[in-house]
């Protein structure tokens, strides 16, 4: 199975679960070689979640099927190109490759426009819409030194 085929997959589903309305048009999959290991579309509605979108579906399946957090030697697909979050995500699994189908344009011209959430990511915090306020520094960074300092810790 080729790059064609599985993106194919993605589309699929994304096709088949926003049929009925209540899903996003969003469907992804995450294969491993030829082998499809973790599937997902968008469910933000339907589970009141507004980070279940297609690729962070996808990658959880993945990660609970292979039981572990790092996908490296798998491929991403999607039926759209990932929104800052599942990009994200993308990065986080160690995920070497994303295809897709759809461009950011093509899901901002049917209303899913995530412009403004990229203009936002490349602002520091003084720049942004959210106020990002920072309190008990000292605190927070004992927990990290303690975690640094911790013989048992799994890195990822």
């Amino acid at each position: 199975m080729d790059d064609e085929a599985l993106l194919r997959q993605a589309i699929a589903l994304a096709r088949s679960r926003s049929s009925a309305g209540v899903n996003g048009p969003f469907g992804a999959i995450v294969a491993r070689g030829t082998e499809v290991v973790g599937e997902g579309w968008n469910r933000v509605v339907e589970l009141g979640d507004p980070t279940a979108h297609a690729e962070m579906l996808a990658i959880r399946d993945a990660a609970a099927r292979l039981g572990t957090h790092v996908l490296a030697d798998c491929v991403l697909y999607s039926s759209c190109e990932p929104c800052p979050m599942c990009l994200a995500a993308s990065y986080w699994a160690r995920i070497p490759r994303v295809v897709f189908a759809a461009s950011k344009e093509d899901a901002a011209a049917a209303g899913f426009d995530d412009e403004a959430i990229y203009e936002e990511m490349a602002r520091g915090w003084g720049g942004r819409r959210a106020a990002g306020v920072q309190l008990l520094r000292a605190e927070g960074r004992a927990v990290l030194d303690a975690w640094r300092g911790n013989v048992r810790r799994v890195d990822y």
